[in-house]
Order: C-alpha cells, then structure tokens, then sequence
C-alpha cells in the first residue's frame, strides 16, 4: 500500500461520495459529519499506485474522492484481469473490516485523492449510526451486482453489447455521483484497460468502438464520452439500470 501527500480535510472533494449515498438513503447532519470528521487524511496518489495489493491486510478503507481506480488480480501468465472500476464516490476496500485481508489488488488509473479511514474509526460510526452501517452494506450489495452484470458480459453478451452495456453502466454510476452533463462525461480508461475488464483483445474493442461510433450511439473525443441517444444505446445493448439498486426501490429506503 503506498501513500502520498497529505492534502487535508476537504470538503468538496466529498462531494462525490455523499452525492452517491443520498441516491440510497437519508443521511442525518449528524451522520455526514460523522462521516466527514473520519474522513480528514486525505492524500493525492499518482496514477499506477497501489491503493492495496493482494494479501495485504490493510488498516484504512479507502475513499476514492476523484479519479478512476481499478480492482484486478494476476493470472499465472502475468496478463491482468480486471474485475471492476472504482469511480469517485467509491468506497474501495470496506469488506477488510470483516476479512482483514486482500483477496485481489487496487490500483489507481489516473491521478486520484483518496481519504484513508482507519478501521476501528469506521466501524465505531457503523455501530453508532445504524444508517450508516446500512448504506455500507448497500455498496457491497452493488458491487456484487455489477460483478453479476460483468459475467454475464463476459459470458454471454457479444463484445459490441458488453462494451455498449458497459458504457452505460458508468455513465448511470457517474450521474449518481454527480458528474455528468447529461450524457456526455470523462472516460479516461485505455482501449487496454476495457479490453482487461471485458476479457477481449485491444483490437476488438477499437472495432467494437469505432462501431459504436459509427452507429451513432456514442461520440468520443479526447477522453470525453457523449451517449447520443441513452435509451437507443441501453435498448441494443440489453441495459437494465435496476441492478445498480439507486433510488426509491432501493434497499435503504426501509429504514427512512
């Protein structure tokens, strides 16, 4: 696990993770700043940091607060396989407080600022704030789901549909942090990195992309990303938003 400059308690660079937890649940003053105040140790790591490697036993869950991170494992040959995409608002590495140790590594994929929260301060909260403990849960819940939804790419979906389907997950995932313009948001992941969490070769994804591009459903430019038409794109790919559990139906809005 490797550090970086401490930058301090800020504020703003939460705005990302709270904006992500009021699609699920309603946070009292109390509980946000709660959150806020275990939040302080803030630190900016260059892209290609570990955040965690695989067996290490980690004494801080980490926030991702801006930048992409990714989770991947090795496989004997050395090739990567990555098995998700952490965005800003993310909550890394929260089931160590109940497994203590890593069973796959975290590695950022662009400059990132990412809040260290010790362990026992988090599960102090957690225990303190049944709401928070909840909504702790909830993202657990939602990273097996988009697991579910990346096997079932992987495994069924032709590469066309699984990159499409892709697309639109991140751009759902990255409205509910706020960070759309409608539909046009920054993509900063490679060809290479698409290719590593869809099972593909580099060369298929920059046919499947110009495809998609020549189709009309995306237009993409300088590490910017327009869906043209959403409900075109989530139509042809087979996207079906409910598996990302934000809003009314969700989990968390028994206990309001």
């Amino acid at each position: 696990m490797t550090g970086g400059l401490v930058i301090g308690h800020a504020p703003r660079r939460m705005a990302a993770f709270f904006s992500k937890l009021r699609t699920c649940v309603r946070l009292s003053g109390d509980e946000e700043r709660a959150l806020q105040g275990a939040m302080r140790d803030v630190r900016y790591l260059p892209a290609e940091t570990h955040i965690a490697r695989k067996d290490d036993r980690p004494q801080y869950v980490h926030i991702l607060l801006s930048g992409w991170a990714a989770r991947y494992d090795l496989l004997p040959d050395g090739a990567r396989s990555i098995t998700g995409f952490l965005l800003p608002g993310d909550i890394c590495d929260h089931h160590v407080m109940t497994i203590g140790r890593m069973d796959h590594s975290i590695v950022t994929l662009t400059p990132a600022t990412v809040a260290y929260v010790s362990n026992g301060r988090l599960d102090a909260i957690a225990r303190t704030y049944p709401r928070v403990a909840q909504a702790l849960w909830w993202a657990t819940l939602v990273d097996e789901s988009v697991l579910r939804a990346w096997l079932v790419n992987i495994g069924r979906r032709g590469a066309f549909e699984a990159i499409g389907h892709l697309l639109c997950e991140l751009h759902v995932r990255l409205a509910k942090a706020g960070l759309t313009d409608n539909a046009d948001f920054e993509l900063p992941i490679t060809q290479h990195e698409i290719a590593d969490a869809q099972g593909l070769t580099t060369v298929h994804v920059n046919r499947m992309l110009r495809r998609l591009r020549k189709e009309g459903f995306i237009t993409l430019e300088s590490g910017r990303l327009v869906i043209n038409d959403v409900a075109r794109l989530e139509a042809a790919t087979g996207f079906d938003p409910g598996y990302l559990h934000y809003g009314p139906a969700g989990l968390l809005q028994l206990i309001e």
